[in-house]
């Protein structure tokens, strides 16, 4: 993968989020479960290093930026708020 730039991360609250994972499905749901809490970039190309196991992804969440389907810490601790 590519270095992160101090350009990905110009103000608090950005992230730059490097998965690991056995295969496509498996980073992508991941991609997919951060997009449903916070704002996050589209799904980038999975990428293979060669001669290693799985895949990675790279992807861009902004904590400032609650998704439309909305956070509650109480119900992603399991409180059912």
């Amino acid at each position: 993968m590519d270095p992160i730039r101090e350009a990905h991360l110009s103000e608090p609250g950005l992230l730059v989020i490097d998965v690991a994972g056995l295969d496509d499905a498996t980073v992508l749901a991941f991609h997919a479960a951060i997009a449903r809490i916070w704002a996050t970039t589209a799904a980038e190309p999975t990428t293979r290093d060669a001669g290693q196991p799985g895949v990675r992804l790279r992807m861009y969440a902004d904590l400032r930026q609650v998704s439309e389907e909305g956070f509650s810490p109480g119900r992603a601790r399991g409180s059912g708020e």
